[in-house]
């Protein structure tokens, strides 16, 4: 396991680890489905989920034969994503604890996600911790999203420290996987949404795992090293 007193800085995944919103994704994609007069096909989130947009949008308009080009994909799922974002997902237990432990040690941060822009501002500020954050990087900046170690290196970059010196925190598997490949610590979080063979291997993968954000600070706290 990393020393925490050798980490300077933290990038932050958002969706699963910060807030609850893996199961309105879900929602989103019945709705869509449904304007389209047609029933997801099974897993079909779970599967998206490892998307990035344009990947996504493509999957759509070449598997279902739909009137929408790929762009007229993105800009629906983004204005349907926008409505849950802005008003309705909570955020997960112990963030704000999270963020102050990593302030206390003097570790900067920023959010790396998947999620659009104007969704991930507006659900960070309605929570009250957007200001917190030293930047939001999205998959509108990095295409590749967490696909390639792309994203986490960009990050990194922005907060002026080494991969080996900058903890990344997510919920996901195959991201954990990209931060992995890339050399960088790595805390993972339980989320409801992770298929449960998934959470096995993502326990082993990772340096830290725990059910919430008030485990990974008693595992990580330097007065337990």
């Amino acid at each position: 396991m990393f020393d925490i007193r050798n980490i300077k800085s933290a990038v932050l995944d958002m969706d699963g680890t910060l807030i609850d919103s893996m199961g309105i994704w879900h929602e989103i994609d019945k709705r869509f489905f449904a304007e389209h007069g047609l029933t997801p096909p099974e897993g079909i989130s779970n599967q998206v989920n490892k998307m990035t947009m344009q990947e996504w949008a493509d999957y759509f308009t070449r598997e279902f034969k739909i009137n929408m080009t790929s762009e007229q994909v993105i800009q629906r799922i983004g204005q349907m994503c926008y409505e849950y974002y802005a008003e309705i997902i909570p955020i997960k237990p112990y963030v704000t604890e999270f963020l102050d432990f990593l302030d206390s040690h003097g570790i900067t941060y920023g959010i790396a996600t998947a999620t659009y822009r104007k969704s991930a501002e507006a659900v960070l500020k309605r929570l009250g911790i957007l200001n917190r954050m030293q930047f939001v990087l999205t998959a509108e900046e990095v295409p590749s999203s967490k696909k390639t170690p792309e994203m986490f290196l960009k990050a990194s970059q922005l907060l002026n420290s080494s991969p080996r010196e900058t903890l990344v925190v997510e919920d996901s598997l195959h991201c954990l996987e990209t931060a992995v490949s890339a050399g960088f610590p790595t805390i993972a979080v339980h989320d409801d949404a992770v298929p449960a063979h998934e959470e096995k291997n993502i326990q082993l993968l990772a340096d830290v795992w725990g059910c919430d954000l008030k485990e990974i600070i008693e595992k990580i706290n330097p007065e337990r090293l």
